[in-house]
């Protein structure tokens, strides 16, 4: 067994020293205002916080940004930073992080991931979904950032306590990755007969 494999395996818990929950998750914007309208309009988030200020105090950085936080019921909350000249976020080298990269956020029912879809296209949003994904059940669109956004609602109570399950099939990932490296076939050709073994049981 790997060393990584057995990190897998060694991670059976959520530890005394775990966080409690997301504080804000920060993204980068170059326009406050149509995120703003976004983000309260569309989403139903309030705009709860911001600051100001002329340089970064985490690096010192010189330049001035605004740093703003939308709410969500739990009280977690989603944020956006603007600085002024930056340039477009350079574009992806690959197609999977445009879809893998992206935030999820639940809501209570299936009827209600019904309920955004129709909210989201009478706000003239691009959606697609929803979609069943089995344990859960989802629509996808972005915000006015280019963000890929997902609203979604559990189909199993115990989606995501299914700690055995987990490791099993992230064990089995990296088991399959050292197959690969170790006989020299290529990786893509080994997963995929990984996943088709699984999938067949």
């Amino acid at each position: 067994m790997s060393v990584a494999t057995e990190a897998v395996f060694a991670a059976e818990q959520t530890g005394e020293y775990a966080p409690i929950r997301l504080n804000h998750l920060a993204y980068v914007t170059h326009d406050t205002a149509a995120t703003v309208k976004f983000w309260t309009e569309v989403m139903q988030m309030p705009l709860v916080e911001a600051v100001m200020h002329e340089r970064v105090p985490s690096t010192g950085d010189p330049f001035p940004y605004v740093h703003f936080f939308f709410r969500m019921q739990d009280g977690s909350t989603i944020a956006f930073f603007e600085a002024v000249g930056l340039p477009q976020r350079p574009e992806p080298t690959h197609p999977a992080y445009r879809v893998f990269d992206h935030l999820a956020l639940e809501v209570g029912t299936q009827a209600e991931v019904d309920e955004w879809r129709d909210r989201l296209v009478a706000h003239e949003v691009d959606i697609i979904g929803p979609i069943n994904h089995g344990i859960i059940y989802s629509v996808y669109f972005h915000d006015p950032n280019g963000i890929r956004l997902e609203i979604t609602t559990p189909l199993a109570a115990d989606w995501n306590d299914r700690p055995e399950v987990a490791r099993d099939i992230v064990g089995s990932w990296l088991e399959a990755k050292r197959q690969a490296e170790v006989s020299g076939r290529a990786a893509d050709e080994v997963l995929r007969q990984a996943i088709a073994a699984r999938d067949s049981h």
